[in-house]
């Protein structure tokens, strides 16, 4: 059997998401099943090496894992040959230059989105890269969640007719704190425009290749942000004040048509099915959609409600819905597209999730920021 061996640079990997999703549920378990096979007498292989600024976490995330490589010199791990990939998840606001210190190091780059706070420096990091000939691409996970795919089967097979509209909620209740019984569950600097925080850039980023892959481009934006909550304590449990948006009231009109209408936000409660659920509603066919379950209701079997508030609803509308079953094994969102890029760099497959398709997930961001600022509708041109 011939095997393909990667050496993959993860740096900015000991925050929660880059530990959970991309080291532990997707690099080490690509590792421990053995690679990732490819065909009957080829697999491809991955060592990975983390690199980041300290080196306490490093070794203890190294040592937790049973991660043999790491080092705090990331010019040395660039510099050997045996690592062809370089991954990044730190910060927004330092990604230029380590998508550039790769690039110049002739790497594969793969990283976290947003790949830039502005449309022109994303658009600059793409270019750079197709200029140095290196494959690159950019996290979209959402395309591979459970609820995305068993909606994207019944989107390919005709289900809904034609779709009409779309309305997505996401978010839950970030604790502020202030309260000693309820820390803090998302970093602070999320809330700092000045460090790169907002869930604007955040958010709209994900809308973006989630709404251009499974119901059509984008056509236009308008949208509204807020700062709800206008002080939080940081990590060290002193105030600061909230500069970035925490909520986002968001409408997209698509080129076929379909409207989508994004509710996002840190300031909310939940009592729905999941902490993302998205309605589809079709001429045909309705589908409420969360992160791993899919309900359906048919034309067929729509009921006919008549409006009386006079009288107790005689209807009860969850009792109409079908869940869609699983029709195969589901594996992790994040693996399956580290899986695709890293055959991508093994063996030229395609890969269309690029730093050019990362950077029209931040045109739509600083376009939603542009509406809410102007307070009107904004095109999109295209980019390239």
């Amino acid at each position: 059997m011939s095997n393909h061996r990667i050496g993959i640079i993860l740096n900015g990997v000991t925050g929660r998401m880059g530990t959970n999703q991309h080291l532990v549920r997707s690099i080490l378990a690509i590792r421990e099943q053995g690679g990732i096979r490819v065909s009957p007498g080829q697999t491809i292989q991955v060592d990975p090496i983390l690199t980041g600024r300290n080196e306490h976490k490093l070794r203890e995330l190294a040592t937790k894992y049973g991660v043999e490589r790491w080092t705090t010199d990331l010019d040395a791990a660039l510099a050997d040959p045996n690592n062809q990939v370089f991954f990044d998840a730190s910060s927004t606001l330092h990604r230029a230059r380590f998508v550039e210190m790769a690039a110049k190091a002739g790497k594969a780059i793969y990283c976290e989105k947003p790949t830039a706070v502005e449309t022109a420096e994303a658009v600059r990091l793409a270019n750079l890269c197709r200029e140095a000939g290196v494959k690159n691409g950019v996290v979209q996970d959402k395309l591979w969640l459970t609820g995305i795919r068993k909606l994207k089967l019944l989107i390919d097979q005709g289900f809904f007719g034609r779709i009409l509209s779309v309305r997505g909620e996401f978010g839950y209740w970030v604790f502020t704190g202030h309260d000693a019984d309820q820390p803090i569950q998302r970093p602070s600097w999320n809330y700092r425009k000045e460090d790169g925080g907002g869930i604007i850039i955040d958010m709209l980023c994900h809308w973006r290749y989630l709404i251009d892959h499974t119901f059509g481009p984008i056509k236009s934006v308008s949208c509204l942000g807020a700062v709800h909550i206008p002080e939080r304590l940081d990590e060290s449990g002193k105030p600061y004040d909230c500069t970035a948006d925490d909520s986002c009231y968001a409408t997209f009109e698509l080129e076929n048509g379909v409207v989508c209408q994004f509710n996002s936000s840190w300031d909310v409660r939940v009592r729905r099915d999941d902490l993302f659920v998205m309605n589809v509603d079709g001429t045909h066919g309705s589908a409420v959609v969360g992160l791993r379950k899919c309900w359906v209701q048919s034309l067929g079997t729509t009921p006919k409600p008549v409006w009386n508030p006079d009288i107790p609803q005689p209807i009860n509308f969850y009792e109409g819905w079908q869940e869609v079953p699983d029709a195969t094994v589901y594996d992790n969102a994040f693996k399956i597209q580290w899986e695709l890029f890293l055959r991508h760099v093994a063996l030229g497959e395609p890969f269309p999730y690029d730093l050019m398709e990362g950077a029209k997930g931040v045109q739509l961001a600083e376009a939603g920021l542009q509406s809410w600022a102007e307070r009107r509708w904004i095109d999109l041109e295209p980019l390239g």
